[in-house]
């Protein structure tokens, strides 16, 4: 995958919510990213949800206690 594939965009906005956007991530770096959102998860102890882009196809489920998008 080229072009957009593994770009990660983080946020912190006005309310202290940190808003993180993704392209697609390639299958090599997917596993890294999963990890690096649950950490960042995990250090700031808030409620994290994730919300499909409209604009991005691919499908969300879930792993055990965490998401997974595709």
């Amino acid at each position: 995958m080229f072009g957009k594939a593994d770009k990660i965009e983080v946020e912190i906005l006005a309310d202290g919510t940190i808003k993180i956007t993704t392209d697609p991530i390639s299958p090599a770096n997917h596993r890294s990213a999963d990890e690096l959102l649950e950490f960042i998860s995990n250090l700031t102890g808030g409620e994290m949800t994730r919300t499909r882009r409209p604009d991005k196809k691919g499908h969300l489920h879930k792993h055990g206690n965490h998401w997974h998008s595709h």
